[in-house]
């Protein structure tokens, strides 16, 4: 299975090109899109997940590798869709009301892409009842909030009053994260888990589905 091998390097490498090449290839040769998934652009992405996690490499270098984990994907999509793969999970992201920061959140969002996690972006400036909302309509497992700023970090407490108020609070999981936020004003607003970086936020998610 040397393709996926391929596939696996090249996405780390960011070289999107090669991914466009290589993902109808390994398809040509019956390998099932659940496999090339998998094994080729998720196994990447968790070496790339690894490396950033401990400095190796930086955001551009992830950058480049979730754009060419997009684009093989993409190609994927309509083949996983036959096949009847469905999502490990489904996570609404967004950066909290009053805050406009969101290059943390787009790589918590490649990183949990690249765990194979379902995605709905809310972007940022995310009043509370939009992430319950989209919560609701997307059916989401998880809702994970962004912020940059101390002054922004009370409305990730709105977030889980939201979440009560709407009688959705047993059915999602609260994800925090940002620069200023802590293990204890976590603790302090009841949302469920807190993680200092994009990568471990990742793993948090896979773990908090698990459970």
């Amino acid at each position: 299975m040397s393709i996926l091998t391929d596939i696996s390097e090249a996405l780390q490498k960011g070289r999107a090109k090669q991914i466009k090449v290589l993902v109808p290839q390994a398809l040509e040769e019956g390998i099932p899109a659940k496999q090339i998934l998998e094994e080729g652009l998720l196994a990447g992405m968790s070496v790339v997940g690894e490396k950033f996690k401990n400095n190796e490499v930086f955001v551009p270098e992830v950058l480049v590798a979730a754009r060419a984990m997009n684009v093989g994907a993409e190609l994927l999509k309509p083949e996983l869709a036959e096949a009847g793969v469905s999502a490990k999970g489904k996570v609404c992201i967004g950066t909290v009301k009053g805050d406009l920061h969101d290059i943390g959140k787009n790589l918590v969002r490649m990183m949990f892409e690249g765990k194979g996690l379902e995605v709905i972006d809310l972007g940022v400036d995310v009043a509370p009842e939009a992430f319950v909302q989209a919560a609701v309509e997307h059916g989401c497992q998880i809702i994970a909030c962004s912020a940059l700023l101390t002054t922004t970090m009370p409305a990730m407490a709105e977030v889980v009053k939201a979440a009560q108020a709407a009688g959705i609070r047993d059915k999602v999981k609260i994800m925090i994260g940002g620069a200023p936020v802590t293990q204890e004003f976590c603790d302090s607003i009841g949302a469920d888990a807190y993680t200092p970086d994009a990568a471990a936020a990742a793993e948090k998610a896979v773990a908090l589905l698990a459970g």
